[in-house]
C-alpha cells in the first residue's frame, strides 16, 4: 500500500507563560491551571475522573464504591450538591445520611483521590425539579436561571453555605484538602437564549459571584463556551474529542466534564448500551486531538433514585450501566478496558504535558497525533477513523495494523501498549438468585386506601388547579374530585385530558380506567365508559406525577394535572364539560399521610388480609428476617403494577413494571434494597400498588457477578502495566506486539471469592466468544484446555493462562490461527483450602 503524506502540520503546545492563580492563597496546596492543564502542587497533571453521587447510594457503600474507582485508575470523584435535598423547607438544612456532604468528600480524601464539586446549584442531572427546592416556586416575581434578583439572592445563599461549609472543615486543596475543581451553573448555553437580554448578565453574575467566594482552586462552567475569565469552559457529551470547540482562552485546559458511560433509562424506554471500546476510542481522541487532561466518567457509579427523586419517568435504577452498576459491582469489561486505558495514557504524560504536538495524516481516515518532548521523549495516537475497516498504517518505518474505530497509543512513539478496540478484560456476568420468598397469603396484610369524595374535601377551587404547585412536591398524588346530578340510571362516557404522567379515574367509588403517557409526551388522555346513578355522582380522578421536570427554561412556568374533564354520551350534544365546575382537592394518600410505611404509622390503619381479587390503590405490608451474607440484595417487582416500596420506612424508590418497552420487557423489576437499610430480625416491607399487582410473586434476591469470560486471540494482546518504564524501555522487548507478546486470558474473582468452576474452555476456534451467552467448540480443539485451566485457576482468586501453543503442549490444528476462550464461576472461597492463595 503507497503512504501519502497529505500533510503535516506543526502545533505548538508549549506550556503557556502566564499561569493563572484562582482565588486567594489560603495554603500550600493551592491549584492554578495553563492552556495544557490543571496544575496540582506544582505540577502539571492529566486527571481522569469519576461521577459517583452521594444521595444514589449509602455512606456504608461510599469506602468500597471510591476504592474501586482508585484501582480503576480514577484521580478524582465529581459530584452534584443536591439543593432540594439539603435544604427542603426553606432555611431548614439537612446534611445527614446519605446527605452527609461533609463525610463523602472526606472519604475521598482518605482513599488518596481529589473532589470536583459540581454545585451548580442547578444540576439537572435526571433529579427531580433539577435539584432546585420545589419552595422557590412561590418566591414573588421570581424567574429561574435569569438575571433575576428574586432567583440570585437564593441561588448565591445556598452557594455560599456549601462553600463555606467546606471551607469550615478545611476540604478545598487551598486548605489541604481534596476539592480541586468547583462548578457552578449547570449547561446553562441550552437555555440561555431563552431568556434574551437576561442570559448573559446572569452568566457573568454567576461567575463573579463564584470567583468571590474565594476558594482557592478553579472554577468551571459546563458547556458555556463564553464561560468569563477566570472560569472554565468544559464539554459535556459522548464526543468531545469531535464535538468540542476547545477552551475560550489559550490560558485555559481542555476539560470534559460529563462523558456519559451509557445514558440514563426511563419507564417505558430502551436501554442504551455503551461499549467499553467507544469510550475509550474517544476519551483517547479527546486526550489526542483536543489536549484534554481532564476526562470525567458521568457516570462512574450511576446508583439509586431512591424515594421520589428522580426526575419525570427516570427509573429508579441510574446509569446502570456505568463501570460499577448500581449495586457497586464491578461492571466488566467497561471497568479493566478504561483502567488498562488510563495506565497506557498515564504513560505518555511528560510529552503530552510538556511536549510539542504535531498532527500527521497516515491515510484518508487515519490520522497519527504526536506529542514530542524536549528530552526525547515521545508519545503519538495512532487514530482509524473507518468504522468499517482494519487497516495497516506506517509510522516512523514501522507498520501497524489498526482495528475499526480504534485508536493505538504508543508511549515511546514505537510500541502499541494499548487499543482501544482490543478488548483484553475478563466480561463479567451478573446474576440474581432468590432467597426469600413471599409467596404466601398468611404472610401478607393488605390496606385499600380511600377514595375521597367532593364533599370530604376542604380544599376547593371552581377550576382546575395545576398539579404542581398545589401539592407542593410533597407527594405523587393529586385528587381532582367533584360531584354532580344525573336524572337517570346510563351509561356515559368519561374523557379527561391530563399533563399529569397518569391519571387513575373512579366514579362511585369504583374503578373505572387509567392512562399514562411516556418520557417524549406527557400528555395523557382517558377515554373510559362510566355507569351512572339516578342522583347524585361523585367522580374522583387520581393525577399521578413520576417525578417532576428537572431542565428547561422557565422551569417555574412548567404546568401539570388535569387539563379537560368532560362527560358525553355517544352524540356530542349530549356532553357536559367540567373543567370549570366547583372541584375539591385532597394532596397526596390517606396511607402517605399517616405513613404506614413505618412502624409506627402502620398501626394507624386497620389492615385486613389478602382477598382473592386485586385492586387498585392496594398497599401490602409483610415482616422477614435478613437473609445471611454481604452480596447486595434486590427486590424482584415483576409481578406488581405501578407504585413505591419501603423497608423499614425507608423508600427504596418507585418501581413501574407494568410500563413495558417495545419488546414486551419491563422497563425495570430490580430495585436495590441497600444492606444497611436492614436489621438482622424483622424487617418491615411495605408496597404502594396503584394499578393491582400481585404481591405473592414478589422475591428477594442477591446479586452477584460471579460468572466470568475472558478470551484471547492474535489481535487481543494483554493489558499494559503501568509500573513498566517505557520512556527507557524497560521490560519492553518481551511485552510488545513487535516482539513475542503473547496474549492471555486473565481472570479475577470479587473480593472474598475464588474460582470454583471452570464451565467451558478451549483452545483452538470455538465460536460464541465473551459477548455471546453461547459457547461452542469449533472444528479445532486442543482436548486438555479444560484440564490445564483448572490446574491454573481453580481455588485462586485470579489468574492468568497464555494464548500459546507451549502452553497447552501442542498445536492442535497447525495453520490455523487459534484462540482461547474460557468461562469460569466465582464462589465465596475456604481459606482453608491451599489452592486459595493468589498469584
Amino acid at each position: 500500500m503507497t503512504r501519502r503524506w497529505l500533510c503535516w502540520v506543526v502545533l505548538v503546545a508549549a506550556v503557556a507563560a502566564a499561569v493563572v492563580v484562582i482565588g486567594e492563597v489560603v495554603g500550600e496546596d493551592v491549584v492554578t491551571y495553563d492552556g495544557r492543564s490543571l496544575i496540582i502542587h506544582g505540577e502539571h497533571q492529566i486527571l481522569f475522573s469519576g461521577s459517583i453521587h452521594y444521595p444514589r447510594s449509602t455512606p456504608e457503600m461510599w469506602p468500597s464504591l471510591i476504592a474501586k474507582a482508585k484501582e480503576g485508575g480514577i484521580d478524582v470523584i465529581q459530584t452534584y450538591v443536591f439543593w432540594n435535598q439539603h435544604e427542603p423547607q426553606q432555611g431548614q438544612y439537612n446534611f445527614e445520611g446519605r446527605l452527609d456532604l461533609v463525610r463523602f468528600i472526606k472519604e475521598i480524601q482518605a482513599k488518596g483521590l481529589y473532589a470536583n464539586l459540581r454545585i451548580g446549584p442547578f444540576i439537572e442531572a435526571e433529579w427531580t425539579y433539577g435539584g432546585l427546592p420545589f419552595w422557590l416556586h412561590d418566591i414573588k416575581n421570581i424567574v429561574y436561571r435569569s438575571d433575576n434578583e428574586p432567583f440570585k439572592f437564593y441561588m448565591q445563599n445556598f452557594t455560599t453555605k456549601i462553600v463555606n461549609l467546606m471551607k469550615s472543615e478545611n476540604l478545598y486543596a487551598s486548605q489541604g484538602g481534596p476539592i480541586i475543581l468547583s462548578q457552578i451553573e449547570n449547561e446553562y448555553k441550552n437555555v440561555e437564549g431563552a431568556f434574551h437580554e437576561k442570559g448573559p448578565p446572569y452568566v457573568r453574575w454567576a461567575a463573579e459571584m463564584a470567583v468571590g467566594l474565594d476558594t482557592g482552586v478553579p472554577w468551571v462552567m459546563c458547556k458555556q463556551d463564553d464561560a468569563p475569565d477566570p472560569v472554565i469552559n468544559s464539554c459535556n457529551g459522548m464526543r468531545c474529542g469531535q464535538t468540542f470547540a476547545g477552551p475560550n482562552s489559550p490560558n485555559k485546559p481542555a476539560i470534559w466534564t460529563e462523558n456519559w458511560t451509557s445514558f440514563y433509562q426511563v419507564f417505558g424506554g430502551k436501554p442504551y448500551i455503551r461499549s467499553a471500546q467507544d469510550i475509550a476510542f474517544h476519551v483517547a481522541l479527546f486526550i489526542a486531538a483536543k489536549k484534554g487532561s481532564y476526562v470525567n466518567y458521568y457516570m462512574y457509579h450511576g446508583g439509586t433514585n431512591f424515594g421520589r427523586t428522580g426526575s419525570a419517568y427516570v427509573t429508579t435504577s441510574y446509569y446502570d450501566q456505568a463501570p460499577l452498576d448500581e449495586y457497586g459491582l464491578i461492571r466488566q469489561p467497561k471497568w479493566g478496558h478504561l483502567k488498562e486505558l488510563h495506565a497506557a495514557i498515564k504513560l505518555c504524560s511528560t510529552p503530552l504535558l510538556l511536549g510539542t504536538y504535531t498532527n500527521l495524516s497516515l491515510g484518508d481516515s487515519q490520522q497519527a497525533h504526536v506529542f514530542q518532548g524536549k528530552s526525547g521523549e515521545c508519545a503519538a495516537f495512532l487514530v482509524n477513523n473507518n468504522s468499517r475497516k482494519i487497516v495497516k498504517v506506517t509510522f516512523q518505518n514501522q507498520s501497524y495494523e489498526l482495528p475499526q474505530a480504534s485508536i493505538s497509543i504508543l508511549p515511546d512513539c514505537k510500541n502499541e501498549v494499548f487499543n482501544t478496540a482490543k478488548v483484553t478484560s475478563q466480561y463479567s456476568t451478573r446474576s440474581t438468585v432468590p432467597v426469600l420468598m413471599f409467596n404466601s397469603a398468611k404472610q401478607w396484610k393488605a390496606f385499600q386506601d380511600v377514595i375521597p369524595n367532593f364533599e370530604e374535601t376542604s380544599l376547593r377551587a371552581d377550576l382546575l388547579l395545576e398539579h404542581m404547585n398545589t401539592t407542593k412536591d410533597k407527594s405523587d398524588y393529586l385528587w381532582y374530585t367533584f360531584s354532580f346530578q344525573h336524572d337517570s340510571s346510563s351509561d356515559k362516557n368519561l374523557s379527561v385530558y391530563s399533563l399529569g404522567h397518569v391519571v387513575h379515574a373512579f366514579v362511585n367509588n369504583l374503578y373505572v380506567g387509567s392512562a399514562h403517557g411516556n418520557h417524549d409526551n406527557i400528555s395523557s388522555n382517558l377515554e373510559t365508559s362510566i355507569s351512572l346513578n339516578n342522583g347524585t355522582n361523585n367522580v374522583s380522578l387520581l393525577s399521578v406525577m413520576v417525578g417532576l421536570p428537572d431542565s428547561g427554561a422557565y422551569l417555574e412556568r412548567r404546568v401539570a394535572g388535569l387539563r379537560r374533564v368532560r362527560i358525553h354520551g355517544n352524540n356530542e350534544a349530549d356532553s357536559q364539560d367540567f373543567t370549570n365546575s366547583s372541584w375539591g382537592y385532597t394532596v397526596g394518600l390517606l396511607g402517605e399521610q399517616l405513613q404506614i410505611y413505618n412502624d409506627e404509622g402502620s398501626d394507624k390503619v386497620q389492615w385486613t388480609n389478602i382477598g382473592n381479587s386485586t385492586q387498585p390503590l392496594m398497599w401490602y405490608k409483610t415482616t422477614f428476617d435478613a437473609p445471611s451474607g454481604n452480596n447486595p440484595l434486590v427486590l424482584n417487582l415483576g409481578s406488581m403494577g405501578k407504585g413505591e416500596a419501603w423497608i423499614n420506612g425507608q423508600s427504596i424508590g418507585r418501581y413501574w413494571a407494568s410500563f413495558r418497552v417495545p419488546n414486551g420487557d419491563p422497563s425495570q423489576i430490580m430495585y436495590h434494597v441497600p444492606l444497611s437499610f436492614l436489621k438482622p430480625l424483622g424487617n418491615l416491607l411495605v408496597v404502594l400498588e396503584e394499578f393491582g399487582g400481585d404481591p405473592l410473586q414478589i422475591t428477594l434476591e442477591t446479586v452477584s457477578n460471579d460468572e466470568m469470560c475472558g478470551y484471547a486471540s492474535d489481535t487481543h494482546l494483554c493489558p499494559v502495566t503501568p509500573w513498566v518504564d517505557i520512556m527507557s524501555n524497560k521490560g519492553m522487548e518481551k511485552n510488545t506486539r513487535h516482539h513475542g507478546r503473547r496474549p492471555r486470558v486473565k481472570l479475577e474473582c470479587p473480593l472474598g471469592k475464588a474460582i470454583s468452576n471452570i464451565s467451558f474452555a478451549s483452545f483452538g476456534n470455538p465460536s460464541g466468544g465473551c459477548e455471546s451467552e453461547n459457547h461452542v467448540l469449533g472444528s479445532c480443539h486442543s482436548s486438555n484446555t479444560k484440564v490445564i485451566v483448572e490446574k491454573a485457576c481453580l481455588g485462586k482468586k485470579h489468574c492468568s493462562i497464555p494464548r500459546s501453543i507451549r502452553s497447552f503442549g501442542r498445536d492442535p490444528c497447525p495453520g490455523i490461527s487459534k484462540a482461547l476462550l474460557v468461562h469460569a464461576e466465582c464462589s465465596s472461597r475456604d481459606l482453608d483450602d491451599p489452592r486459595s492463595n493468589l498469584i
